[in-house]
């Protein structure tokens, strides 16, 4: 009889938790596809749920080359990963030393659907003037230069920042201060679209799109969040609580704030802060408790409410105000933990840290500056120089052409449309007349020229 004293001892349901958040945190991607999509023109509606896709088709085989290796591998330096276990070698029944419950296979898959999640955030900036062919490029090279380091200085076993005591429970820095810098590096090298140089608002096309995708953001944020835990115990459920209150507050925040303006009630701006306190959260939320998270999802609501606010003195045109709500989100989640993580809630499932300002650990704040600084530093340098090195090359030029933004990225780069208006197959249904078809053929038009045009409201998320 074989001797299997030295296998792994694995829980079968943290195996399941683990495997159901990886596609809760799937459904992420496409729910950032069409809460990006109602936000744009109708023209380009179906380019940004696509993109995201790319993003899930892409990432994943970077993740399966070398990607994985790079960002977790256990054995690496303080800098970056190995290529120990390239092309997933080694990675099978044997757990990973960071999920010692679970198949290192349930680790590879949960974090591969973070690494595709990330630069899908970053791709919101580039709305309504961007190249698809470079975007595929950017989607293998951009998580090589910048998410795999970072995510490796924050949870690789021998990273310095996890050396150093940063706390970052799900991805404060490595997925959203990554992706809102580098967002905002992106918005500077494509410049400003044609119709926000000539003064024009910006205006959601569908809001219908931006709820439902906020609902999908939501509800798979719950494996974002809980499935980092990485067992099926009670730190998992608090991750969850906390991530579903701070959602709440920053939604209802930003609501009240937008409500100022106007006197109405805005479901954008709802959707807005509820993003906006998911993000600040999620550094925090297997680190701290309940009432915390309140302070989480008011703070990060508000804070991100006026940065945006103040958005048109910047002279980058972000188009879907990534770096506001992520790169600023994070920030803001990632220094608050420093006031509000305890050692009560990692206690849990038997984790240990040193806590933060609530039980007295005073350097911490220090620790997540730093973690900040060099995580925005990175993510933003770095894009910059694969964008400026990619837009020099003749085949990897990143903006569309001028006729081509008018015209909309869904015609020009996919040659596909989110809406088509069929108005001769209107006309035979309701009318035989000439005149009756002149009519309707009239209204058709003025129809569409009013949709072009938009709402004359001149303010889109504040």
């Amino acid at each position: 009889m074989a001797d299997n004293s030295d296998a792994p001892v694995l829980d079968t349901g943290d195996t399941a938790w683990v495997l159901t958040s990886a596609a809760l945190v799937f459904l992420m991607v496409p729910g950032l596809g069409y809460f990006y999509s109602g936000m744009t023109t109708s023209k380009s509606a179906l380019s940004l749920i696509f993109l995201c896709m790319l993003s899930l088709a892409v990432v994943p085989i970077q993740w399966y080359i070398w990607g994985y290796s790079l960002a977790l591998s256990p054995t690496g330096g303080k800098f970056i990963g190995n290529l120990d276990h390239a092309f997933f070698r080694g990675v099978n029944e044997q757990p990973h030393p960071a999920a010692p419950t679970i198949p290192g296979t349930a680790y590879a898959i949960f974090q591969c659907m973070f690494s595709a999640l990330t630069p899908a955030l970053a791709l919101g900036a580039t709305a309504e003037r961007v190249r698809l062919l470079p975007v595929l490029v950017f989607f293998f090279v951009w998580p090589t230069l910048v998410y795999d380091p970072i995510a490796y200085w924050d949870w690789g076993l021998n990273g310095y920042l996890a050396h150093a005591g940063s706390l970052d429970f799900a991805g404060g820095t490595p997925v959203h201060m990554a992706s809102g810098f580098a967002a905002l590096a992106y918005a500077m090298v494509l410049g400003r679209r044609l119709r926000s140089k000539q003064g024009e608002p910006d205006q959601p096309h569908n809001y219908g799109y931006i709820m439902l995708g906020t609902a999908l953001l939501w509800f798979g944020w719950f494996g974002f969040n809980g499935g980092s835990a990485v067992t099926a115990g009670a730190r998992a459920g608090q991750a969850m609580i906390v991530t579903h209150v701070a959602a709440a507050a920053g939604g209802l925040t930003w609501m009240l704030l937008r409500y100022r303006h106007d006197h109405k009630f805005s479901s954008f701006g709802f959707c807005c802060g509820a993003v906006a306190g998911l993000v600040a959260i999620t550094p925090g939320s297997g680190f701290v408790e309940v009432w915390a998270a309140l302070v989480y999802g008011v703070l990060g609501g508000a804070i991100c409410h006026f940065v945006v606010e103040l958005k048109e003195k910047y002279f980058f045109d972000d188009a879907l105000d990534v770096f506001a709500v992520h790169g600023v989100g994070g920030l803001v989640g990632n220094l608050l933990t420093a006031f509000f993580a305890t050692t009560k809630i990692p206690a849990l499932d038997g984790g240990e840290i040193a806590g933060g300002w609530v039980d007295g650990h005073w350097k911490q704040l220090l620790i997540q500056f730093w973690e900040c600084g060099v995580g925005a530093g990175w993510a933003f340098v770095v894009t910059y120089l694969i964008l400026f090195i990619m837009n020099k090359v003749p085949f990897l030029k990143l903006r569309v052409e001028e006729e081509s933004e008018l015209l909309g990225l869904d015609a020009t780069q996919m040659g596909e449309e989110d809406y088509t208006h069929k108005s001769d197959g209107f006309r035979q249904d309701t009318s035989c007349s000439h005149e009756s078809d002149q009519t309707l053929e009239k209204g058709v038009d003025q129809a569409l020229v009013g949709s072009a045009a938009g709402p004359s409201s001149p303010e889109r998320i504040v």
